[in-house]
């Protein structure tokens, strides 16, 4: 065999090449895509904050749902937070009944909705409309803790 000579054309080897050729490409672009659009979105790479947003939409419908003893325990990532409350006296279950019940600045919950959500260091920041306000209360997820908390951030949500 020469340098000139051309090895026979196989079209199956052909064809299967082409095609994963183009499958990586498909792969590279969906990744790409789903990455930029999750930065537009405020939702971080694949969509990192999803858990975070969850936990929030637990929280308040168990709040919705007065269900406070529930709620305090997701808000402290404590399911069992009643056998030892003197873990949890700088934000005691009272004051958090106070903060959230019938006698909150938003009165009895009945609806929220999550408008933005943002991951900012090591922690996920989103702002709820509470019964359709139109002033977002802005709550934080901690990353490691998964504990819920007041966000001193507020993010701009705009006109």
């Amino acid at each position: 065999m020469t340098l000139l000579d051309a090895p026979v054309y196989n079209a199956r080897l052909a064809n299967r090449n082409r095609n994963v050729i183009i499958a990586i490409i498909a792969i590279v672009l969906l990744i790409a895509v789903t990455g930029f659009l999750g930065f537009l979105t405020g939702h971080g790479w694949f969509f990192s904050t999803v858990p975070s947003e969850h936990r929030v939409n637990k929280f308040l419908d168990a709040v919705e749902a007065n269900d406070f003893t529930k709620a305090y325990g997701l808000w402290n990532n404590d399911a069992d937070w009643q056998k030892h409350p003197e873990q949890y006296k700088l934000y005691d279950f009272t004051q958090f009944q106070k903060d959230w019940g019938s006698a909150s600045d938003y009165g009895v919950i009945r609806s929220h909705q999550i408008v933005i959500v943002k991951a900012v260091g090591n922690g996920v920041v989103m702002g709820v409309n509470i019964n359709g306000g139109k002033t977002p209360l802005f709550l934080r997820v901690d990353n490691k803790t998964k504990q819920i908390g007041f966000s001193p951030i507020e993010l701009y949500v705009g006109p």
